[in-house]
């Protein structure tokens, strides 16, 4: 027998296959329903998004709206945005700051079970190096963020919507210039409704 999307995101949520290496224990930040059209995979929820079980319920998440051309009731409907992070619960600080990596068996377990069912997707943006390292293969992110055309119509890579990438949105831009007119115009198709 198949397993539905339902099954697999009840499944996905009870996941615990990680709780020894967790801080903050598990709790799965992820949204999926059928009818989403647009994909957002990034790295993992961080200490706001964990205990909220908001995606992106920070200063990253509004930069990132911005990119994207929507407000946040868009962002945040579920009937139109899917939200498959790297690792599903946050992984905990790094002893130099900033966070952990995604567990390492989050994705090849999640997102080979739930992205097939999510039939509705037009585009998918791999927000960070560690989503487009997995779905695209090794690479060096500003490149492949420059290559974006590369990748469509199925994936358009970004880098992280960080305060850490300022400098780098200021290095490049073609960023501003060439990808975020792509990019809103994408995403406005993506979820609209046909």
């Amino acid at each position: 027998m198949t397993e539905t999307l339902a099954e697999a995101v009840a499944v996905a949520r009870a996941c615990t296959l990680c709780e020894a290496n967790l801080p903050l224990g598990p709790r799965p930040v992820f949204r999926a329903q059928a009818s989403a059209r647009l994909l957002i995979i990034s790295q993992a929820p961080g200490t706001k998004a964990h205990n909220t079980s908001i995606p992106f319920n920070d200063a990253s998440g509004v930069r990132l709206r911005d990119w994207l051309g929507i407000d946040a009731a868009v962002f945040y409907d579920e009937t139109r945005v899917a939200f498959l992070p790297m690792g599903f619960c946050y992984p905990g600080v790094l002893p130099r700051g900033g966070d952990k990596p995604p567990m390492p068996i989050c994705a090849p377990t999640w997102h080979a079970r739930i992205m097939p069912l999510l039939t509705q997707v037009r585009l998918t943006l791999l927000v960070g190096s560690h989503a487009q390292n997995f779905h695209l293969g090794r690479g060096l992110l500003t490149a492949r963020v420059a290559g974006f055309r590369d990748h469509l119509p199925r994936f358009l890579p970004l880098p992280h919507p960080s305060w850490r990438t300022l400098a780098w949105e200021r290095r490049n831009p073609w960023f501003t210039e060439e990808l975020l007119p792509e990019l809103r115009r994408r995403v406005a198709e993506a979820i609209s409704v046909p």
